[in-house]
């Protein structure tokens, strides 16, 4: 294209554009935008050519939304989303049957005028007039880019479609200069190629690539000659030639381009009409598109790094700038989700809860140090169909985050009082009353100079046998409520909810967590994810990661690709080492000998964890972790209404469900699944002595025989049995026995207690 004289004269093209502009503009162009002829030669000129000149020079060229592509931490393909199912291909990479398909029947001069085909305007206006409306466009394929560049910026914006698509001169005139501009700046090829990569094909395919694969199943690239014609031909009207909706009318489609095809030159007679007798030889593959395509049950950790990537302010500093990244698409996100450990999820999942029972299961597991999300899971599918029990809400995670209100966590919150206590100099070896029913004492300290003062509340075991005195270990194994109740009472409720916080561990609606002595007892509604990454801590001998799902992210833009920063997870120590292992060591008994003990992993892995049943059980739970993994299991109505008592799950009928006898095998099969091939580090533990017993207050001071069967006198494998085990250290015994020293020791029967919210 030729410059400006240095004279100050205009070009040759920008004469051109003048003389359009003010009598092209003023009448032929109205061919182009469908307007009779005899209206469009009434028009005035005036004005024209300033509102020409007046034309910002420069068209915004907004990136091309394509597809994106979620992967798990391995690199496989989790699932595919897209706001518009597009993936741009160069020219090369488009059969030369459809770049001659397209240039036929939509502009086949495309290679002899301007931007502007004047022969084409004057043949499209007399046409027009000679039928008394519109028969004929006069828009060249790059006119058309131009229009088709001011329909993608404007989004899913209903006001800016319109507007980018509205029939007046204004907008005729803008997008006239805008492909003066193309022409000069891009030359006939790209223009080609962006058209082909912009224009929409129907099907909810945008471009050709994603055209070719909708109809045919087949890269643009392999396309024949009759199946270009048939893609060609749909662009003018992608829902009146619809082949999978119409196949007569887009056979006549199709077969007016091959005709035209002949007509330009681009194919022989005798090849058009051989192509025209093929019947049309779909091979349609559905839109696949958003979370619900996600592979291994993934639909909703799919839908939760959809939703980090929405709310994180990494990604853009409000929430428009963030979704226009997302829409935009083009992105290859890699995530933490290991391939492995999902399939197990899903697989124990799928044993245990089935889809159609009453109540429903959901399962997370993180990595201990590092706050990665590996995996995911639900026994109700996602989808939209509730009359098979799918469902969009993500039962693992908080309500900020596409979950629900949550769940009371029971008695798994226990270890949560246990580490504050711990922490603020408790030895482990505190003994309480405990009796089988209680009123909660008071008053308690809670925060900020507050006091807790509610007189003739009581509490109770789950079993009457069940009578103190106990300690921490045997408390802990047999899930004793009166004695947490005690414990938190003994230390304040404070130092609790500064321990949760420390550990992440925060309401799934996101309000605040009460200061009341109860929350000892679990009655403050969680997550999955959120008790995952807490006892996540304890593994990680006290050191607390945010739970992160993404990664690394690449985006393409135009031809080049780049990386996005993403958020990193943020560890911080919540507690002491010692106080981490003491945990570990209280929540290894748990699983070998108390009421956990259906969730163990056997003798050749360490595991620990904590059982959980609320109050009416209205839910379960089992959260759990080795040195490599952290998992939590939820059983329960997302619903809240239906109770577990009576009920059959998973095909077997259950009197009561206690969080050691449905969710605890759930957790022990996924984790034996996640966790197969890898190494089996063992917990760095303490020797806690076992309690004196009333008779005889000095026997058990050197761990006792290593009896673990759950007696009050029961010492413990990291006393007797590993005495001298090198992971094990020695504090000095303490032991701090209250005044009204209950008589009578009750033997648990193993299974569970708790109530108020704190069952095990």
């Amino acid at each position: 294209m030729s410059k400006k004289r240095s004279g100050g004269g205009l070009s040759s093209t920008q004469q051109a554009a003048k003389f359009l502009g003010v009598s092209v503009l003023a009448g032929a162009v109205m061919a182009g935008i469908a307007l009779p002829a005899a209206g469009a030669l009434g028009l005035a000129a005036k004005g024209s050519v300033e509102s020409f000149d007046e034309l910002p020079a420069n068209l915004r060229t907004p990136p091309l939304s394509q597809r994106t592509t979620i992967l798990d931490a391995k690199g496989g393909t989790i699932a595919t989303v897209y706001s518009r199912d597009r993936t741009v291909v160069d020219l090369k990479n488009i059969s030369p049957y459809m770049q001659k398909a397209i240039v036929a029947i939509e502009d086949s001069r495309f290679y002899q005028h301007g931007a502007v085909d004047l022969k084409g305007v004057l043949r499209a206006l007399n046409k027009n007039a000679q039928s008394g409306g519109v028969a004929q466009g006069a828009s060249t394929l790059t006119q058309q880019l131009v229009k088709n560049v001011a329909i993608e910026e404007a989004g899913d914006d209903p006001t800016k479609v319109a507007q980018a698509t509205q029939q007046t001169i204004g907008r005729k005139i803008r997008e006239l200069k805008y492909a003066i501009q193309l022409e000069e700046e891009l030359g006939k090829k790209k223009i080609l190629e962006n058209y082909l990569n912009i224009t929409f094909f129907g099907q909810q395919a945008y471009g050709i690539e994603a055209a070719s694969q909708r109809y045919f199943s087949r890269h643009a690239k392999d396309l024949d000659l009759e199946q270009s014609a048939l893609l060609a031909g749909i662009v003018q009207s992608p829902s009146r030639y619809d082949p999978v909706n119409d196949e007569a009318e887009a056979t006549k489609r199709r077969n007016t381009v091959l005709q035209r095809m002949a007509e330009v030159g681009d194919v022989s007679q005798a090849e058009a009409d051989k192509a025209a007798k093929q019947p049309l030889g779909l091979k349609v593959s559905k839109p696949k598109n958003g979370c619900i395509t996600a592979v291994k049950g993934a639909g909703f950790f799919c839908d939760y790094v959809r939703e980090v990537f929405l709310t994180d302010p990494v990604f853009g500093k409000s929430k428009e700038d963030r979704a226009k990244v997302w829409n935009q698409g083009g992105l290859t996100i890699r995530t933490t989700m290991d391939p492995q450990a999902q399939k197990s999820v899903q697989r124990s999942i799928k044993e245990h809860v089935y889809q159609s029972d009453q109540v429903a299961t959901a399962a997370t597991i993180v990595q201990p140090g590092t706050g990665k999300i590996l995996a995911m899971g639900q026994s109700r599918p996602y989808g939209i169909d509730t009359k098979k029990n799918e469902t969009t809400l993500d039962l693992s995670v908080n309500s900020d985050m596409g979950g629900g209100a949550g769940y009371q966590p029971g008695s798994t919150f226990k270890p949560i009082v246990a580490a504050a206590a711990i922490e603020g100099g408790k030895p482990a070896t505190q003994i309480y009353p405990s009796p089988y029913k209680m009123d909660y004492p008071a008053p308690v300290q809670a925060c900020n100079g507050k006091v807790w003062n509610e007189k003739g509340v009581s509490v109770s075991n789950e079993n009457e046998s069940e009578v103190g005195p106990y300690d921490m270990k045997t408390a802990t194994a047999k899930s004793v409520n009166t004695y947490y109740v005690s414990l938190i009472s003994d230390i304040g409720i404070c130092p609790v909810t500064e321990m949760a916080a420390k550990m992440g561990v925060e309401r799934a609606d996101g309000g605040k967590i009460q200061q009341a002595p109860s929350i000892a007892l679990g009655t403050q509604e969680v997550s999955p994810l959120t008790m995952a990454n807490a006892y996540a801590t304890f593994a990680a001998r006290g050191m607390y990661c945010t739970p992160v799902a993404i990664e690394s992210i690449t985006q393409r833009v135009g031809e080049k690709s780049k990386s996005l920063q993403v958020p990193k997870s943020t560890c911080s120590r919540a507690m002491s080492e010692n106080t981490a292992d003491t945990i570990n060591t209280l929540l290894k008994g748990v699983v070998e000998d108390g009421t956990g003990s259906q969730a163990g992993l056997g003798p050749s892995r360490d595991s620990a964890g904590k059982t959980g049943t609320t109050d009416e059980r209205y839910a379960a739970w089992f959260v759990g972790y080795t040195p490599n993994m952290a998992g939590a299991v939820w059983v329960g109505d997302p619903a809240h209404k239906r109770k577990m008592q009576n009920i059959r799950i998973g095909g077997y009928k259950h009197e009561k469900v206690f969080g050691g006898e449905v969710p605890g095998p759930i957790w022990r099969d996924m984790m034996t699944g996640a966790l197969d091939g890898m190494d089996a580090p063992q917990f760095k533990t303490v020797y806690i002595p076992d309690m004196p017993k009333k008779e005889d207050p000095h026997k058990g001071d050197d761990g006792g025989n290593g009896d673990t069967r759950g007696n009050d006198n029961g010492g413990n494998d990291n006393g007797g049995n590993n005495g001298g085990d090198g992971n094990t250290t020695f504090p000095t015994p303490t032991f701090s026995i209250p005044e009204g020293f209950i008589q009578g020791q009750g033997q648990s029967n193993g299974n569970g207690n708790g109530n108020g919210g704190g069952r095990g």
